[in-house]
């Protein structure tokens, strides 16, 4: 199983950007960044928030290291407690795009989709329209059964065509 520091130096890869990069979002120097990639120290507790939501993976998936992608089925299947979690991050760390539905809302309408695509596309300009092309083709009932069946986690992760890294998660 990777180190902490591998799973950062792991998904700052991912999102394209430099160790100095990430040092001056974290608000660190880049020497900070090389020595937890390296092993040498940890972040400051404070930062592992700021660092996971920056990624976009939850804490659990930075500090225990499971696989990107892991799906585990819970024992509840109720579906009123749970949100979908959809993350679109551009390429070169740009700003991440986020929705989060509670799964209710997502059951009950069943253009949930279009209405999201045509908001988005209406209110965020390129980051919006990146954001509604990766959505488009999500049949949200198919994602409603799976979470009726239990299912949680991180069940997609793509990258598009131009690049934009697109994840959703049940929780």
């Amino acid at each position: 199983m990777a180190s902490l520091g591998k799973r950062i130096g792991e998904f700052r890869r991912r999102k394209d950007v430099t160790q100095e990069r990430l040092a001056e979002l974290m608000n660190v120097t880049a020497q900070a960044v090389s020595k937890w990639e390296n092993d040498i120290c940890c972040p400051d507790i404070s930062l592992l928030p700021k660092l996971a939501d920056y990624f976009g993976v939850s804490l659990d998936l930075l500090l225990r290291g499971e696989a990107a992608g892991t799906v585990r089925m819970q024992e509840s299947k109720d579906i009123c407690d749970k949100v979908l979690r959809i993350t679109v991050a551009p390429p070169g760390g740009g700003n991440e795009v986020k929705l989060n539905l509670p799964l209710p809302l997502v059951k009950s309408g069943g253009g949930v989709g279009a209405g999201v695509i045509r908001i988005v596309k209406d209110g965020e300009g390129k980051d919006g329209k990146s954001f509604a092309q990766a959505i488009e083709g999500i049949d949200f009932n198919e994602v409603v059964r799976l979470a009726q069946s239990g299912t949680v986690g991180n069940f997609m992760e793509i990258k598009t065509k131009e690049g934009d890294a697109v994840s959703m998660t049940i929780e």
